[in-house]
């Protein structure tokens, strides 16, 4: 089964949520405390194991501030 990594760049991010929201699998939460210099609350790739690398954070990501990849095992 295929397995997913989620980076997060955080000085791209502007904590809007989507990533989080449309995960289905619930991989990323946004904790709320955890923020940018600016002031925006920041998602966390709180659960590795449940990412299935499916790419849907990435593409509704306004900022492009996350980058998914596949990985096989």
């Amino acid at each position: 089964m295929a397995k997913g990594e989620v980076i997060i760049n955080e000085r791209l991010c502007k904590g809007c949520g989507y990533c989080a929201h449309f995960c289905s699998r619930g991989a990323i939460e946004i904790p709320g405390d955890k923020f940018s210099p600016e002031g925006y609350s920041l998602p966390v790739f709180a659960h590795p194991e449940k990412c299935n690398g499916c790419g849907v954070c990435g593409w509704l990501c306004p900022g492009f501030s996350l980058e998914v990849y596949k990985i096989k095992e």
